[in-house]
């Protein structure tokens, strides 16, 4: 990418990339650094329906009756959600949209409210890579404390560094056959998103397989560049 012009509005980025990329982490990050408001589908959905807005029991309905949220729900709560005064300063979408048609019903939305897509910034991994980090993840399921299989074993195996428990838990979706399965939707179909961005000039690829404070700061320069 070759730059863009600072906003005239409070800036929207999206933050785009496989599970386990890191997007929740640099979007917390750049949150604290910037003032943004991070939003996340999942996060929408829930204050939604706890709010009891009307897209908010559209989707609890949805839900309840076992069934998918559809694209119209999730662009009304996110509506909703962006004319309210804490996302002045700007908002980080993380996680919508996923697919090329919310994309460009993201681009209408926004386009009603007077504003657009300011960067969308991809966070690219190696899918090898991805199945080790992600699989070999477990906790102490006494206080928390994360470990690795190869990058941060228990002094004593299965035993919590921290607390003493031994009672070390791995979530059924990080097995590796989870994470591939889960690695190839994305690129069905998130992917395309990359595509689609890089053609409209507000794609930034940035490098995410090393340190988070290093690849945090690779993000924080492109976010200073366009906002300032």
């Amino acid at each position: 990418m070759d730059g863009s012009k600072g906003p005239k509005r409070p800036p929207v980025l999206i933050l785009l990339g496989p599970p386990g990329a890191g997007k929740g982490t640099q979007a917390r990050m750049l949150s604290e650094r910037f003032g943004f408001i991070q939003l996340s589908t999942g996060d929408l959905l829930r204050a939604a329906v706890v709010a009891g807005t009307d897209a908010g029991k559209r989707a609890k309905s949805v839900m309840e009756a076992g069934g998918l949220v559809s694209d119209n729900i999730v662009l009304a709560i996110l509506a909703d959600r962006l004319a309210e005064p804490d996302c002045a300063n700007g908002v980080i979408l993380d996680g919508v949209p996923r697919t090329t048609a919310q994309a460009k019903a993201l681009d209408t939305l926004l386009a009603n409210a007077g504003q657009s897509i300011d960067a969308a910034l991809a966070l690219e991994v190696d899918d090898v890579e991805m199945v080790v980090r992600i699989a070999g993840r477990f906790t102490c399921g006494a206080c928390g404390e994360g470990y690795h299989d190869s990058f941060k074993a228990p002094k004593v195996e299965g035993v919590c560094d921290c607390c003493g428990a031994q009672d070390m838990k791995r979530r059924a979706d990080d097995k590796a056959e989870t994470v591939m399965a889960r690695l190839d939707a994305y690129h069905a179909e998130t992917a395309p998103l990359i595509s689609y961005y890089e053609q409209r000039g507000v794609l930034w690829r940035i490098r995410a397989m090393g340190d988070i404070d290093e690849i945090a700061a690779k993000i924080t320069g492109v976010v200073a560049a366009i906002t300032a």
